[in-house]
């Protein structure tokens, strides 16, 4: 007879294995995902550079509501990535139904701070009169039908602490195809629908996020760890709960830091104009597609840290750091030449505006030299976060998206009156000197554990 090999245990197969396992179809998934963003700048493009722009400065907006869905996602994947590890089902099984019930909280809680406050959020970055209702009637369906996209993230973490990032991976390829027909009949109408302009994308990403939730639910349902117990296992738990916010606050709050270093990029760029934000906006959906390989290294690195930290296996961690940054060099440092060399070429496939391209290039041949660094940030921080050590994420998110790009924009911009080119070097310096101290602290930190053994 023929031994099945349990896909779902990442404590004893090769390291190089069972990182192909997560990080492929991981990558592949955010790749659809980066292209469904790319499918909606496009299309926001053809309408005008206002809406472009909209979209844009509705990013810092969005990232809220991923912030804490894939922040609690994070923190309970390690939770239960741990429990696993440790052959403790049930424990794993308890702490996956608690997390949805968690969730449901924090959707009610983005739906109401959404409605209230997305208004004075956008007036502080800048948008006023039609400029700030287009921005409106993007965000206001995005966050009114959140529970969609917090759904997503959190049976995703069901299924991502057993290594399973395939279905998670589905969804973002089905979405990503769906939406190239529901974005222009949505914007344009037709078919029984009104047009809707911008307020289209919103309603085209409900929908498909909604499917999503739907056949997410599904798979994390068959794994056999949503278990309710007739609804029993859904009453919050105190104990539970306080691990959850233990772990998925700090991790929500590290991507917290990423909205909010857009806010403070936003509101230095806003300063250049409507062209400069739509430039930054565009640059950043091609910047997304060509990290797409250190994504999945991330949360390869993240959920084999989980695994192997609750069956006490220290050295396959220290091993699986290695061998994800030496994927992520072979991976992403060829890329920097070709983003380098046609940086004009990439920014006129979405726009025409000779002032937005000029901005764009300038933006995307400086972050050609970044890559490999957001490479040791991504990989250090999840393994910190794997072995259930959140905090220092947060406060090298804080000082790398906002203490750090505030002080140098601050001085460069309002002190010194240089232009945008400034933004890109300050950036191009805080990651590198970021990945130093990441690095340098995950090490510290794996010492640390293999002295206790």
């Amino acid at each position: 007879m023929t031994q099945t090999t349990d896909t779902t245990d990442l404590t004893s197969r090769p390291i190089s294995e069972v990182i192909r396992q997560v990080a492929v179809p991981a990558s592949i998934g955010f790749f659809f995902n980066t292209m469904f963003n790319v499918v909606d700048t496009w299309w926001a493009g053809r309408i005008d550079t206002h809406a472009v722009a909209a979209l844009a400065l509705s990013l810092p907006v969005y990232f809220i509501i991923t912030a804490l869905a894939s922040g609690i996602g994070t923190g309970s994947t390690a939770l239960m990535g741990s429990a696993l590890g440790a052959k403790n089902r049930k424990k794993a099984a308890f702490i996956a139904v608690q997390m949805l019930s968690f969730g449901i909280f924090v959707s009610a809680f983005l739906a109401w701070f959404g409605l209230t406050f997305a208004r004075p959020i956008f007036s502080w970055l800048g948008a006023e009169g039609s400029y700030l209702e287009t921005c409106l009637a993007y965000m206001n369906p995005i966050f009114a039908c959140n529970i969609s996209t917090v759904a997503i993230f959190l049976f995703n973490a069901i299924l991502q602490s057993q290594g399973n990032t395939k279905s998670f991976r589905n969804i973002l390829i089905f979405g990503a195809t769906l939406n190239i027909a529901l974005d222009p009949w949505f914007i344009y109408g037709g078919f029984g629908l009104p047009a809707m302009g911008l307020q289209g994308v919103a309603w085209s990403t409900v929908v498909i996020q909604t499917f999503g939730a739907i056949y997410l639910g599904y798979k994390a349902r068959q794994t056999g760890l949503v278990v309710t117990n007739s609804g029993k296992n859904l009453i919050p738990c105190p104990s539970i709960y306080a691990d959850i916010a233990k772990q998925g606050f700090p991790a929500a709050l590290n991507s917290m830091t990423v909205a909010l270093g857009f806010f403070v990029i936003f509101k230095y760029v806003s300063g250049f104009g409507p062209e400069a934000a739509a430039a930054y906006g565009i640059a950043t959906r091609i910047d997304q597609i060509v990290l797409l390989p250190s994504i999945g290294l991330s949360v390869a690195a993240l959920t084999v840290t989980a695994q192997n930290y609750g069956a006490n296996r220290i050295d396959r961690i220290r091993e699986s750091v290695r061998k994800n940054l030496k994927y992520g060099a072979v991976l992403l440092l060829p890329l920097s030449i070709p983003l380098f060399l046609l940086a004009e070429w990439l920014m006129r496939l979405f726009t025409t505006d000779p002032g937005v391209i000029a901005i764009g290039v300038e933006y995307l041949r400086i972050d050609a030299f970044t890559l490999y660094g957001y490479v040791i940030i991504f990989v250090a921080t999840s393994t910190l976060q794997g072995m259930k050590r959140p905090l220092f994420a947060i406060w090298m998110g804080l000082a790398r998206q906002v203490i750090a790009p505030f002080a140098l924009f601050t001085l460069f911009i309002s002190v010194l009156g240089y232009g945008t080119i400034w933004l890109w070097l300050s950036i191009l310096v805080i990651v590198w000197v970021s990945a130093i101290i990441a690095f340098w602290y995950a090490m510290r930190v794996l010492k640390k554990v293999e002295k206790l053994q």
